[in-house]
């Protein structure tokens, strides 16, 4: 046990995931203290570890994690994520990742992680089974969308096409047709252009906001201003 609480950013481009985040550390605040949610900016204070959600974005050696590396301010970085492809595992241990982590483990076992990489050791967590997270959030998940449907739905957002998304996500383009059609059935749209309008009126573009844990208010709302 720590002496004093590990210092974590949380790091992701969307408001709901950082959020469902934190309050998945409710419960630990005698051994993680959250002083940064980041979304879409630079850590601008210091931390012991910066957990990066890897939620609608790009594999380990995107600018976006290297520059959470690169910044002096972070001590170490982890991926938390439920990709587990060998070859991303593998990419991120030499990019130098103090950890590898998956979004099916329970709270306890996420803190017992994080302490374990504060420690100096590096941790990767088994494979998952399941693409679903145990704990935080993701956008649609309100409306029904799977954590992979609705990464589907994020990229096309952002206007990413079928083949970059299957290469990002480490499927085939057949799963991520599969995805598509059963995130378009539940949204109620059947063309692209319908479904990037339905994801921007739903929250899948990205927040570039950054807020502290004390201005999320009970129900997982937060202030829109940026610090």
């Amino acid at each position: 046990m720590h002496s004093k609480p590990i210092r974590v950013a949380l790091v992701n481009d969307y408001e709901v995931v950082v959020t469902g985040l934190l309050h998945m550390f409710a419960n630990y605040t005698d051994r993680v203290q959250v002083v940064k949610l980041v979304a879409g900016r630079e850590v601008r204070e210091r931390v012991d570890i910066a957990l990066y959600d890897s939620f609608g974005q790009l594999p380990p050696d995107s600018p976006r994690i290297e520059g959470v590396m690169g910044n002096p301010l972070v001590g170490r970085t982890v991926i938390y994520t439920w990709n587990f492809q060998p070859a991303l595992v593998e990419r991120a241990r030499q990019q130098g990742v103090a950890g590898y982590l998956s979004k099916t483990l329970p709270a306890r076992v996420l803190v017992e992680a994080l302490e374990q990489v504060q420690a100096g050791r590096m941790v990767v967590s088994p494979a998952p089974k399941s693409a679903n997270p145990t704990g935080g959030n993701w956008p649609g998940r309100e409306e029904g969308l799977s954590y992979r449907e609705s990464e589907v739905i994020a990229l096309i957002t952002h206007g990413l096409p079928n083949a970059e998304i299957a290469q990002g996500m480490y499927l085939s383009p057949n799963s991520v047709k599969s995805y598509i059609r059963s995130a378009y059935r539940k949204i109620g749209v059947v063309r692209r252009s319908q479904a990037v309008s339905w994801g921007m009126r739903h929250g899948f573009s990205s927040d570039y906001i950054r807020f502290d844990p004390e201005d999320v208010r009970p129900g997982g709302e937060a202030s829109k201003s940026a610090s």
